[in-house]
């Protein structure tokens, strides 16, 4: 067996893993099963294979996770994304749809402090759905409207997923962060678009824009607007890396939420480190079994074989782009972002950077990507979120989220497309760097 081509060894492997998932395994026990075998198979000790998966729980970004959830469940408590929402509502006004759009900002703002899908469709969700329903909009509607806004919550920095695949690929998380702002505010300026054009027919307006009442609510969201700017300003202005930052952010969100707001409650808090650890427990199992899936590529150059058998089948990047962007929607709606990053970095970034791809460029794809994955069924865990609150079937959702899906894949194609729209901030920041 040790004489076994790489793609054989890789087809082995593959064919473990998906077979362990289609009977019911769970994700990290499908990898962690599936490199074992073939350890074994390769005579490997298996010594070496939990070796080189511990070695990726120490890494220094990934300490990063913990910090970034415990932020966001903290900033929550706080009263923080109540006042973000409060901002957004006052900004927009009487805009038709003006509470959808106000929807999709506030997940902006969210995402900006959270770093995650799920939680800044929950944190939203629970304020503005019911809101909505009050106004005239359909539950549905306003349920799926939240679900797909909050797939912007892994694109705004600071984020989850683009941690794990700069440590998963090697690759800056600073330049990582700095190349989401764009492709961020532009699935949020698709999702507005289309906001304003299905409510303008059916005359569904926000509150009268008021000078006073917008002053009001920066005002009383200043600390809640300043969290995001130190959290992110500190990063490109060098003062602290995104690890450090998000403990910067722990740290001004107990300042805020005990000695400002004063909303920061004991039970509140502790809610907020069971939701923490249990979060950080279930992904670092699935980095760790995955790192070893992850190094059995790498050791036997299977990524470089299939790079290979790709390019020797097309010339064409943006055909590659076409099978890749569908492949990652596809898996989107049934495997969770976290491990459809670590299952496919390791494969496919050789082969974008093979046909010259920067890896920050794939890289936002990727995660603009499995944002869509949240809101598509049977998986899409902002689904699931939206559909608890509102009460509504989850098939019902579906259905009133597909024009939202839809504008998502658009600013999609215009990112791949235009890489320069990813590539713009990173650029500068380089040439700024000393």
């Amino acid at each position: 067996m040790a004489t076994l081509a790489p793609l054989e060894i890789g087809g082995l492997l593959f064919l473990v893993f998906f077979i362990l998932l289609l009977i019911g395994c769970p994700i990290m026990v499908a990898l962690g099963v599936g490199t074992m075998i073939c350890f074994l198979l390769l005579h490997i000790d298996l010594a070496m294979m939990i070796e080189r998966a511990f070695a990726s729980l120490t890494a220094f970004p990934l300490m990063a996770l913990p910090a970034f959830v415990l932020a966001g469940a903290l900033m929550e408590a706080s009263g923080i994304s109540r006042r973000l929402v409060a901002v957004a509502e006052a900004f927009v006004g009487p805009i038709p749809g003006g509470l959808a759009i106000s929807t999709v900002l506030s997940c902006v703002f969210f995402g900006a402090i959270s770093g995650s899908g799920p939680a800044t469709t929950a944190a939203v969700g629970m304020l503005m759905i019911p809101a909505m329903t009050k106004r005239g909009y359909n539950t549905a509607y306003a349920a799926a409207t939240t679900a797909t806004a909050g797939g912007i919550g892994i694109i705004i920095p600071p984020s989850i997923p683009m941690v794990i695949y700069g440590v998963t690929g090697q690759v800056s998380i600073s330049k990582m962060f700095m190349a989401g702002f764009i492709p961020g505010f532009l699935i949020a300026a698709s999702l507005c678009i289309l906001h304003y054009l299905k409510c303008r027919k059916q005359n569904l307006g926000g509150d009268p824009w008021s000078l006073r009442h917008l002053l009001f609510s920066l005002k009383d969201g200043f600390w809640s607007i300043l969290a995001p700017l130190i959290i992110l300003g500190g990063i490109y202005a060098g003062l602290f890396t995104p690890t450090e930052a998000a403990i910067v952010a722990i740290f001004y969100t107990l300042f805020v939420g005990l000695f400002i707001h004063r909303e920061l409650k004991f039970k509140a808090f502790m809610a907020s480190l069971n939701t923490t650890s249990w979060l950080t427990g279930r992904v670092l199992v699935l980095v760790f079994t995955a790192t070893a899936f992850g190094y059995l590529l790498t050791a036997y150059r299977i990524p470089v074989e299939i790079a290979n058998m790709v390019l020797g089948f097309t010339n064409n990047v943006y055909m590659v782009w076409t099978f890749v962007v569908i492949l990652l929607i596809f898996l989107g709606m049934f495997m969770e972002t976290l491990a459809i990053i670590m299952l496919v970095t390791p494969v496919l970034l050789p082969i974008m950077t093979a046909y010259g791809v920067d890896p920050i460029h794939f890289g936002l794809i990727l995660i603009c990507c499995c944002g869509i994955g949240f809101s598509t069924p049977p998986l899409g865990e902002n689904m699931f979120i939206a559909s608890g609150i509102s009460n509504q079937s989850l098939e019902i959702i579906s259905l009133k989220a597909l024009p939202m899906v839809f504008a998502n894949l658009l600013a999609i194609v215009l990112l791949v497309v235009f890489p320069k729209l990813v590539m713009l901030l990173p650029g500068m920041m380089t040439t700024a760097a000393p």
